[in-house]
């Protein structure tokens, strides 16, 4: 008998398209996975062709789990890359990178196309000048002293907290 070699999961764009990242099935994969554990089921949810890519995207969804642990664990989050792209910014000698840094951050916050869309009747510069002029949130004393009141536990939600703390206790007895 023969035996057929698979190919890994790769997350390059290419002409196979179980090699594409498929985000939106890894999404619905996740969501599905609440309601069933059913390969076929999971099959017919998500929108794929065979069960095999059921578990290529499972592989895709561990495997972006896996990197993100790494990426923790080196210390990169967000914060890492934004504070980066800052000091590229403040610090860099020349122009062209202040310049290239701040094209990617621009890119990163979805501004780096000018496009005059009619929000509104107008632009959507408009639309932002209209809604900073309407901004009619009252004045807070962040050094004054307030109060925080409580709302009041219903009943069920009691029951429930006792019930769940007595089944918490039987565990560590």
């Amino acid at each position: 008998m023969e035996e057929t070699k698979l190919k890994p999961v790769t997350f390059v764009s290419g002409r196979y398209q179980h090699n594409a990242q498929n985000t939106t099935q890894q999404i619905m994969l996740l969501n599905a996975l609440k309601i069933t554990q059913d390969p076929k089921k999971l099959r017919e949810m998500i929108g794929v062709r065979t069960v095999a890519d059921v578990f290529r995207t499972l592989d895709k969804i561990a495997m972006r789990k896996e990197y993100h642990r790494a990426l923790d664990k080196q210390g990169i989050s967000f914060d890492y890359v934004v504070e980066k792209l800052k000091e590229g910014i403040e610090n860099s000698g020349k122009a062209g990178d202040r310049l290239k840094a701040l094209a990617m951050l621009m890119k990163s916050i979805g501004m780096d196309k000018y496009e005059e869309t009619s929000v509104g009747g107008g632009s959507w510069e408009d639309a932002l000048i209209k809604a900073s002029e309407t901004n009619t949130r009252p004045a807070i004393d962040i050094a004054g002293d307030y109060e925080v009141i409580q709302p009041e536990m219903p009943e069920s939600m009691k029951l429930i907290k006792s019930k769940e703390q007595s089944a918490g206790k039987s565990l560590y007895e």
